[in-house]
């Protein structure tokens, strides 16, 4: 989900780790020169998740990467299973107030499906939770509430 920590923790993990940071989010702006918001202001969802799927592809397994993708990502053209092929999935389970308060608390405008003024935002990331929650928990990792690297680390040690 937004601002469920994916690229801020990602970053720390490769750090621990050793890896390399991809941002999904960062290919798709480099590709399209183009913000995120743009891309779904001008071209609508469905392009954005097609480019956002190429963006995935371009990723090839065997590297030592920690990915951070976007957070509807493992939800359209078949995405999840390609990660899950590829990687080891991790699912940061936070729940929609949690994510709202940290939308208002970085006053998030890069969030195209997000406003963090919106009044009815919890209920907004609560509906979208509970339509993306199948694929989420498909993941071979889920941690639920706010973790640090460590505690992911904790858990990818029966992966790695």
């Amino acid at each position: 989900m937004p601002s469920s920590g994916k690229s801020t923790l990602g970053r720390r993990l490769a750090n621990e780790l050793h890896y390399r940071f991809v941002d999904t989010d960062k290919i798709v702006t480099r590709e399209e020169n183009r913000t995120i918001a743009e891309i779904f202001s001008q071209s609508g969802e469905p392009y954005f998740r097609e480019v956002e799927s190429r963006a995935l592809h371009t990723i090839r397994p065997g590297n030592a990467l920690v990915v951070a993708t976007g957070g509807g990502m493992p939800c359209f053209h078949n995405n999840m299973a390609y990660i899950k092929a590829t990687g080891i999935s991790v699912f940061l389970d936070l729940s929609p107030e949690v994510l709202a308060e940290r939308m208002v608390a970085h006053a998030a405008h890069d969030r195209p499906m997000f406003n963090h003024q919106d009044p009815e935002l919890v209920e907004k990331l609560r509906h979208r939770y509970e339509l993306r929650l199948p694929f989420y928990t498909q993941a071979d990792i889920i941690i639920h509430g706010p973790a640090d690297e460590q505690a992911v680390l904790r858990e990818l040690g029966n992966w790695l």
